[in-house]
């Protein structure tokens, strides 16, 4: 694998997918903010975002109140749809442009 490509979507040996890595890079948070603010050691976000690690109920709790999200959106069994698709439908062609009515201008 290369230095810049993404890990495969493997879940890892706790059997869970997560967007830890993903919600964090889109806020900002380094693992060490958010695990300061989780009371646990950087390695442990390190091990969750991998999948090394099953968080408890309390570490996943805490997390899905961290980022204000319901923990089914930060944790799954199953492989996560990209949001892109979950957003705009699983349609991978670029949807055709919307047809604005016209309108008259005032005179």
């Amino acid at each position: 694998m290369k230095e810049n490509e993404p890990r495969s979507s493997a879940p890892g040996e706790s059997g869970l997918y997560n967007r830890i890595a993903v919600l964090r890079a889109e806020r900002g948070i380094s693992r060490q903010d958010l695990a300061d603010a989780m009371d646990v050691n950087y390695q442990t976000i390190g091990f969750l975002e991998r999948g090394d690690y099953s968080p408890s109920l309390k570490l996943a709790l805490s997390l899905a109140d961290y980022f204000a999200l319901p923990v089914e959106a930060i944790f799954s069994k199953h492989p996560f749809q990209p949001l892109s698709e979950q957003v705009y439908g699983a349609s991978k062609s670029r949807p055709s442009p919307r047809s604005e009515p016209d309108m008259e201008e005032p005179q």
